[in-house]
């Protein structure tokens, strides 16, 4: 599909980039070049001057905010978002002195403005307009928000903010849109003793008695709307100062010790990246705030200078956390920090090109993190980033990377696995067509060039193109302006003259449109013989393609080293080739097969039992990734027998036979000096092995629990939450009960909040009622309820998806507003019941609007599939079982 890029937005002054001479400063625009608004077009701002007084006991805020725009054409009115205000006065002065002008207000809240409209023509010039108003302080996590903890001291909140993608306009009437970048100037009244926290540093505290100080922060940068940040609480900072830049991370008091490995990780990660950008961070400090509780939406915002993080995803605690949560914290650390060059620096110009933002901070998150700690061998997780893209993507509801987007849910419903890693695999395969020293020039080129402006995606193909001197746009147009996943077929591999030649063919891989007219990609391919290792390339165009390899003879592996974002099918004779020199494949490649052949299965065009059979080949002694990716898919398989007690026994069995092994040989308890990956493996076996039912694993995850209150060793940090979630999916009343005493008593909200989201994990329906109905209390708190649902619902999908419906206003009160036109559906996308899908239209049709139902025809869909998997597909695994029951 051909979808029309907008171009590129407001070219605006650049007063600040004199402080960074690195940065040549753009030629002003003679106009607004046009990028998709929602509001009315003639008035720009440049800066806004705000002033907030919060009350976050009442959960309300006081604002005024003076905001310097220019007006371009003549006009009477002046439209901009505003979301839950009351104004109590509004005025239009000009810049250059003279009588100031009073304003009728009007807000629409449907279309999130308020329009000022004036009794005289406004004309063309310079103007500060004046606003008063209030505002709400919500209890999720959008616009000015409070989250509440308990602590040794007793019950606290503190207050954050969370703009992206359209919730400026709750704390600041704004033009709350990436293209209309301004500077601001915050200030605030606090209570005497709290720490506020802002994108700059603090230039000015002023006791005004009463208990009260304001707070004045300097003015940011040019920036867009939703980066702003502001949090207000009983704090503490960790610091350091790291190539000129104060970096700090900002936690409840007595949460800095649990920040230290976020802090270190973000030394490593600036340096690397103001060497790989070529542009220094420009700010003079930055932050990562952490707050308790979660969101529905996100983990983690790139708030330019002020990152804000739930705890979960950024302290380490000793007696909690795995090593999982190690490289997690790194792994958002590197997204986030590389939003302040990517997303924050240079900003995409509107919601259509997000991937910009998220798809290049995920790859870099990846390429970081696997060059930063090479010991953690997570270059081999691309695979499982890829596959989930690929997941999405083979349905009919998908959309392309680059896709128009209209309103704010459906900006909103944006942030998926398309945008982020669909993304970050196009990238990975881009990189690797081109070289990584060409895609890093043009990524340096292309951060000089729009620093403190607004792109579009072919600005950034250009760049590239003119550093490697090499075609891309094409490749990069076929992957990003259309959907879908190209599936490559190697029709025939021969020895013609000395050499291999490997013959391809190019279709496209669904699991819901088997018989749709394949879209036409060009697709780097990459093919690699086992036996000498050599490589050969092409590209696969007009639907055909051939690699010739030196030598002759042995098994060929496409899409070698796994950068190529597409499924490759083999023929029979080919993959029972390469089954029998699995051992001999690298590990990526392994992973990559393993990932084909399952989901080539599912969608039927090939056995699914053939996993099985690259499963049975692999041995104990695989890279312990590779035996991760088998245990989930066992996990997976395990799910789809559901309902179904004695062929999911049969399986169990047979899963428990080939996992055990690997178990033993790992242990419950780390060894010195074992390599990193090994823990993760720990963790992952125990987990499936649990939820397979194995009674070895069950029975010891009990014992160790049962012994932890007298034995401080039974229960090591590092599995702790493996050991408990084991207990929790297999309580009886008793132990749910222990476990929710446990979590009313827990102090540390890191560790609180995980409690709860465990009581919702147990496979028993009764104890998951029980779940369910303390969701809806205020005893989580606010930010856990809606987690502890969607916790039931990977057991009991319809059980919670019908609980929520029911109660659907109490539930729409725990759920952050970006993602309620999500939450609902992704509740029952684990059903297998095909009533499902007339609830779901339903809920849609009663709840959503029609732009906004993409979740909701997805979710549908991968009900269909799933029925259909669990009747087509999975009697192939019960006679691959049978005939392997000897084995």
């Amino acid at each position: 599909m051909h979808r029309k890029l907008i171009p590129a937005a407001v070219a605006a002054a650049f007063a600040v980039l004199s402080a960074h001479p690195a940065i040549a400063a753009p030629a002003p625009a003679a106009a607004m070049q046009l990028a998709t608004t929602q509001l009315p077009r003639g008035v720009v701002p440049t800066h806004y001057d705000v002033s907030i007084t919060p009350d976050a006991k009442a959960g309300t805020f006081a604002g005024h905010v003076v905001v310097d725009l220019t007006v371009q054409a003549p006009t009477t009115t002046i439209t901009l978002n505003a979301l839950d205000m009351k104004f109590s006065a509004a005025t239009l002065t000009p810049a250059a002195g003279g009588a100031a002008q009073s304003a009728q207000v009007a807000v629409d809240a449907n279309a999130q403005t308020a329009t000022f409209t004036f009794a005289q023509p406004i004309a063309k010039g310079a103007y500060k307009l004046t606003l008063d108003y209030t505002g709400a302080i919500g209890t999720q996590a959008v616009g000015l928000f409070s989250l509440d903890y308990d602590s040794p001291q007793g019950k606290q909140r503190a207050l954050y903010t969370q703009f992206e993608n359209s919730d400026a306009r709750r704390m600041i009437p704004s033009w709350d849109e990436p293209a209309y970048k301004a500077t601001f100037a915050l200030s605030a009244v606090v209570p005497t003793g709290q720490m506020a926290v802002s994108n700059m540093p603090i230039t000015k505290e002023e006791d005004l008695g009463s208990g009260k100080t304001r707070v004045t922060f300097a003015a940011t940068p040019k920036m867009s709307t939703y980066l702003l940040f502001f949090g207000l609480g009983d704090f503490e900072r960790a610091r350091m100062t790291v190539d000129g830049v104060e970096l700090g991370v900002v936690t409840r008091k007595g949460g800095a010790a649990q920040a230290q490995f976020a802090l270190d990780s973000s030394k490593a990660v600036l340096r690397e990246y103001n060497d790989y950008f070529g542009v220094r961070y420009p700010l003079p400090k930055l932050d990562n705030v952490a707050g308790p509780g979660r969101s529905q939406f996100f983990g983690a915002m790139e708030n330019w200078g002020a990152i804000f993080t739930f705890e979960y995803a950024m302290l380490v605690d000793p007696s909690f956390s795995t090593q999982a949560d190690r490289q997690g914290v790194f792994a958002t650390a590197a997204h986030e920090m590389a939003h302040q060059w990517f997303g924050d620096l240079v900003t995409m110009s509107w919601w259509d090109d997000l991937w910009l933002n998220e798809g290049f901070a995920s790859w870099m998150e990846g390429r970081t993190t696997a060059r930063l700690h090479p010991e953690w061998n997570t270059a081999l997780e691309a695979v499982n980033s890829r596959d989930d893209a690929m997941y999405r993507d083979a349905l009919a509801t998908t959309h392309p990377i680059v896709q128009h987007i209209e309103t704010v849910e459906q900006a909103s419903q944006a942030f998926d696995a398309i945008t982020y890693q669909k993304g970050e695999a196009v990238i990975r395969m881009l990189e690797g067509y081109v070289g990584e020293n060409a895609w890093r020039s043009g990524v340096r080129a292309y951060m000089k060039a729009h620093a403190y402006g607004n792109t579009v995606s072919d600005d950034l193909w250009k760049s590239v193109e003119k550093a490697a001197r090499k075609p891309i746009t094409a490749i990069a147009h076929d992957f990003t302006l259309q959907p879908g996943v190209p599936l490559i077929r190697v029709e025939d591999i021969s020895c013609k003259n000395g050499a291999t030649v490997v013959k391809l063919a190019q279709g496209e891989y669904s699991r819901d449109q088997p018989d749709k007219k394949p879209l036409s990609w060009r697709v780097p391919v990459i093919a690699q013989a086992l036996g000498s290792g050599k490589q050969g390339r092409a590209i696969v165009t007009g639907g055909k393609g051939a690699i010739t390899l030196p030598g002759c003879g042995g098994a060929v592996v496409v899409n070698a080293g796994q950068s190529g974002y597409y499924r490759t099918l083999y023929a029979p004779k080919q993959f029972a080739d390469l089954t029998s020199g699995f051992v001999k494949l690298a590990p990526i490649d392994q992973i990559g097969m393993l990932a084909d052949s399952w989901a080539l299965g599912l969608a039927g065009l090939q056995n699914a039992a053939s996993f099985l059979d690259l499963a049975a080949a692999t041995p104990l002694s695989a890279d312990p990734q590779v035996w991760r990716r088998i245990a989930d898919v066992f996990s997976d398989i395990h799910g789809l027998y559901d309902g179904d007690p004695a062929r999911q026994k049969h399986f169990d069995s047979y899963a428990i036979a080939r996992l055990a092994p690997v178990m033993a040989q790992v242990g419950w308890i780390a060894r010195p000096g074992e390599a990193t990956p090994i823990a993760n493996l720990r963790a992952t076996l125990i987990a499936a092995l649990g939820k397979l039912g194995d009674p070895a694993v069950v029975g010891e995850a009990r014992r160790r629990y049962a012994a932890s209150g007298s034995d401080p060793d039974a229960v090591p940090g590092p599995l702790r939450k493996v050991i408990l979630a084991v207990v929790a999916q297999h309580a009886d009343a008793a132990t749910w009960d222990k476990l929710h005493a446990a979590a009313v008593a827990e102090k540390t909200p890191l560790i609180k909040d995980r409690l709860y989201e465990l009581l919702a994990a147990t496979e028993d329906k009764t104890l998951a009622q029980r779940a369910l109905d303390l969701a809806l209390t205020d005893e989580p708190g606010a930010t856990n309820s809606a987690g502890m649902l969607a916790r039931v619902a990977e057991n009991h999908p319809d059980m919670a998806f019908d609980f929520a419906i029911k109660h659907i206003e109490q539930v729409n009160a725990r759920v952050d507003a970006t993602s309620r036109s999500r939450y609902f559906p992704r509740l029952a996308y684990g059903s297998f019941d095909p009533a499902m899908i007339d609830k779901l239209n339903a809920y849609a049709g009663a709840h959503l609007a029609p732009t906004s139902r993409r979740d909701a025809e997805t979710a549908i869909a991968a009900i269909r599939d799933r029925i259909k998997v669990r009747t087509e597909r999975l009697p192939q695994i019960d006679a691959w079982l049978a005939s392997h029951s000897a084995d």
